[in-house]
């Protein structure tokens, strides 16, 4: 059967979605950014020739997955912002839904700097601009309306922004840390919460006005 026949089949049974979530899925449970053709066709249940069809290669199916996640992470971003809260709830509810982020999706930072990497300029930079700029703008945003209203200290938005994202990005990466350091393999939900309610309360602790 040819790729075209292959596609117009499975395109009615969801193949690209279904791709995208597989392909996820394995990067979630192996803690990697490196996926098999063969362990995907096997996993989607689907021919791997579908990747070329519906992506022209790896790369754009990574693409495809940071797309799906960002586009999510942004429009929650957006909702966020025009919510009628003081800055520091804002704030805090943000920092929590990252670290629930990175929880759910592991991969997140060390995918989009592979991309950033290995693509063309023009594909990096179209990366940079259509999900990075807009986070820092956020941070902007939401630091910003904080410092002006005197509830927060004075600081960089951009280097905020990479520490918050440095430390749920470090913390959910580093499960073999915490397995060969610690002997401790329970990076479940329970695990999130308690990270969660204790890194928040350090970062806003640190910024707030004194």
């Amino acid at each position: 059967m040819s790729v075209e026949k292959l596609a117009t089949k499975a395109n009615d049974e969801g193949a690209r979605e279904k791709l995208i979530e597989t392909a996820s899925q394995i990067m979630r449970e192996g803690d990697t950014i490196d996926i098999s053709f063969s362990e995907l066709s096997v996993r989607s249940g689907l021919n791997s020739a579908l990747v070329k069809y519906y992506f022209g290669n790896k790369d754009g199916l990574m693409e495809a997955i940071l797309e799906r996640d960002m586009d999510n992470i942004l429009e929650q971003i957006g909702l966020l912002i025009e919510k009628d809260w003081p800055p520091e709830d804002k704030l805090r509810h943000h920092i929590g839904a990252v670290i629930d982020t990175y929880y759910e999706f592991p991969y997140l930072n060390r995918l989009t700097m592979r991309l950033i990497r290995d693509v063309p300029p023009e594909g990096a930079r179209n990366i940079a601009d259509k999900y990075l700029k807009p986070l820092s703008e956020a941070y902007n945003i939401f630091v910003g309306e904080g410092i002006k209203s005197g509830v927060f200290r004075d600081m960089n938005p951009d280097l905020f922004y990479s520490a918050v994202t440095g430390a749920a990005d470090r913390f959910f990466t580093g499960k073999l840390v915490w397995k060969y350091c610690y002997g401790r393999e329970d990076f479940d939900e329970r695990m999130r919460d308690a990270y969660r309610e204790q890194t928040v309360d350090l970062i806003m602790a640190g910024i707030l006005a004194k």
